[in-house]
């Protein structure tokens, strides 16, 4: 943790016996909040369902309070341990040589280019689908959806299904399909996902916790791999700047993001960084979900452009959804009204202290950004700032910034994950 002194901190985080990742920083004595954000950076980025903590008892026995008795506490906890990885959630009072040693998994992620394949992304205001043959986009559509509220898993399915459909009548056959989506996969199972919030849990966990799967019958079982979509993001741009070292970060219905490690192999962390912590100031934004303040997503994404509108003082009606009140201020933007500038101003400014602030948990030398909140010169203007603040605050920082192509932006995803089933 840069520039934290005092009382030295270990922890490992367990994923299963054989996922475990350490970490360790200082932090002066008795500083329970700036513990707790740390930590929960690194549940959000790194996932666990078991934190080793070796450091003083009476801040590991806070931990366990706040994971038992207070409300983000308890959404941190709840989503580890009964959603994600299904196993009870505990903090467990260790020592530096008792810690579980680092065992870290990584894989190569897609680049699978042969064949006639289908490619889909999931956002929370549309759905993108591409026909891919060979490496070659044939076909590519983005779909308006409000999926969020519909309860009924036959809807999700139905329509999702209804994309993949459209793409396959552009090709001769099909022989894999791939998917990107916001939220939390695991062999392909969801596990969080803001998508299907509006389903209850008892049919999440019947029908829309194997949703792919039974995608995947109804294929007649062909390769069929869907993963969050902020992997597919890095993946995409690793395969477009052909580097590795990435960190990748979508700004649209919510912040997605995804890692490439510098010898160019994904991991097994969650990436979850809408939930991970930027601003540590107890009166920032809270999110409507966990409860929480000062994560991601209240600053790089819809809701993060709808929070600032009434603070440049722009006229956008405050009934209006997300998706559409982002519409009106790039309509603005490119208008050349000043208001809407200072939004996207701000954002970048916020996004150079948050670039910043990963490194302390990536290792990465190119930053990818993309997401519909960067569509036009708004997204110009948020690199812009963030560059400058990089130059001015932390000039020892080297973090090449990359921004795709109109074209790119919209549809590069799922190309993307169009190539991450091996055939």
């Amino acid at each position: 943790m840069r520039g934290a002194k005092g009382v030295r901190i270990e922890v490992a985080l367990e994923r299963s016996p054989d996922s475990i990742s350490r970490a360790s920083c200082e932090i002066p004595a008795s500083d329970f909040r700036l513990l707790e954000r740390w930590l929960k950076f690194l549940l959000w980025s790194r996932g666990a369902h078991r934190i080793h903590f070796a450091g003083p008892k009476e801040l590991c026995d806070a931990l366990r309070r706040h994971y038992t008795d207070t409300l983000t506490g308890k959404f941190d906890a709840e989503i580890m341990a009964c959603r994600i990885y299904e196993r009870p959630f505990e903090v467990i009072l260790s020592t530096p040589e008792r810690l579980p040693e680092a065992r870290e998994q990584s894989a190569a992620l897609g680049g699978h280019l042969n064949g006639c394949r289908i490619g889909f992304d999931l956002g929370a205001s549309d759905r993108k689908v591409a026909a891919v043959i060979d490496g070659r986009a044939v076909f590519t559509e983005e779909v308006p959806w409000d999926p969020r509220p519909q309860s009924d898993p036959q809807w999700h399915f139905d329509q999702i299904n209804d994309s993949l459909k459209r793409a396959a009548a552009h090709l001769p056959r099909v022989d894999a399909i791939g998917g990107s989506a916001a939220g939390v996969y695991v062999n392909n199972e969801v596990k969080v996902a803001s998508l299907f919030r509006g389903v209850p849990d008892d049919l999440f966990a019947k029908r829309v916790k194997g949703l792919f799967g039974e995608l995947k019958k109804a294929w007649n079982d062909i390769p069929f791999e869907v993963v969050n979509d902020g992997e597919v993001t890095a993946l995409a741009g690793a395969m477009s700047l052909k580097a590795n070292g990435v960190l990748g970060i979508s700004m649209g219905s919510s912040q997605a993001a995804g890692y490439v490690t510098p010898d160019g192999q994904i991991t097994s962390w969650l990436n979850e960084l809408a939930f991970a912590p930027i601003d540590y100031n107890p009166n920032a934004p809270v999110d409507e979900w966990s409860g929480d303040h000062g994560c991601g997503v209240q600053y790089f994404s819809q809701q993060g452009v709808a929070r600032l509108i009434p603070k440049a003082g722009l006229p956008v009606r405050s009934d209006l959804p997300f998706p559409e009140k982002l519409v009106e201020v790039q309509k603005a933007m490119a208008a050349g009204d000043e208001r809407a500038g200072r939004i996207y101003e701000t954002i970048g400014v916020c996004f150079g202290y948050a670039a910043a602030h990963y490194t302390n948990f990536y290792d990465f030398q190119h930053l990818l950004v993309l997401g519909r909140v960067t569509t036009g010169q708004g997204g110009v203007v948020i690199i812009r700032e963030a560059q400058r603040v990089l130059r001015e605050q932390f000039s020892d920082l080297k973090i090449a910034f990359h921004m795709p192509d109109e074209k790119e932006k919209r549809h590069g995803q799922a190309i993307a994950a169009a190539s991450l089933p091996r055939l």
